[in-house]
């Protein structure tokens, strides 16, 4: 990790007083944000998001599965982001003069991956979940939708883990989820018959991402901090006075 310079540093509080950054905007204000939808017509739901120079890419695809044995009354879903080579000079590796994506960028796709799993998804328990597993139920244990969400990094300029969420969330809002026609006559220990149609479908529900569950876990770390400086207060004291002895 390289330090700043006590002119970088003099810099930086001069702007930060100032209210300005160094591309003009001020302190507050978030970078310019464009979107477009249904960008990839073979998905579900797609968008292509820029939030300044970066841009992601981001589709759904629905699939037709069967529900886990732990969950019954839950659909799945699976988030994968990619790196394009081409994103930032860090993310390409040069192999017989041709771009892969090398190390660095398949280990960030892996952890804004499983950020967004967290994000979407909510905890063990499903709270705080920006997703609703239960509406992708068709039948209980038997039926239900998998969602395969994928996102595709193509410039990288900062603030990915924003720019992938808000592709994210344009793309669920584009998705339409088809209707399906379920027949009961099959016995209980059968499968059941289900028609998807090709002409009617269901809006996905995106009116759950909330960004208010931030103040919650502000709230809580910042509870449970306290108590962490406290214990180690109190172990710094301990020490003092045993080497005092």
């Amino acid at each position: 990790m390289v330090g700043l310079s006590e002119g970088e540093k003099h810099f930086i509080r001069g702007g930060i007083a100032q209210d300005i950054r160094t591309d003009g905007r001020k302190r507050l204000q978030f970078r310019a944000l464009s979107v477009e939808t249904g960008v990839i017509p073979q998905a579900n739901g797609s968008a292509r998001v820029r939030l300044g120079a970066t841009e992601i890419i981001a589709s759904v695809k629905a699939e037709l599965g069967k529900p886990s044995i732990l969950h019954p009354d839950k659909g799945k879903v699976s988030i994968f982001v990619d790196c394009s080579p081409t994103a930032e000079p860090t993310f390409e590796a040069p192999f017989q003069d041709v771009l892969i994506p090398g190390r660095g960028s398949e280990e960030l796709s892996t952890e804004l991956a499983v950020a967004l799993q967290r994000c979407l998804l909510g905890g063990k328990s499903g709270a705080g979940a920006a997703i609703d597993l239960s509406s992708l139920i068709v039948v209980d244990g038997k039926v239900c939708w998998d969602l395969y969400i994928d996102g595709l990094v193509v410039s990288s300029d900062g603030n990915l883990l924003d720019a992938l969420a808000a592709a994210i969330k344009v793309a669920l809002s584009d998705t339409g989820i088809p209707k399906v026609n379920v027949s009961l006559s099959a016995a209980n220990d059968e499968e059941p018959e289900v028609d998807v149609s090709d002409e009617e479908f269901l809006q996905f529900d995106t009116s759950r991402l909330d960004p208010s569950v931030i103040f919650d876990m502000i709230s809580v770390a910042k509870h449970v901090s306290q108590q962490f400086i406290g214990v180690l207060d109190s172990e710094i004291a301990a020490a003092e006075a045993e080497a005092d002895e």
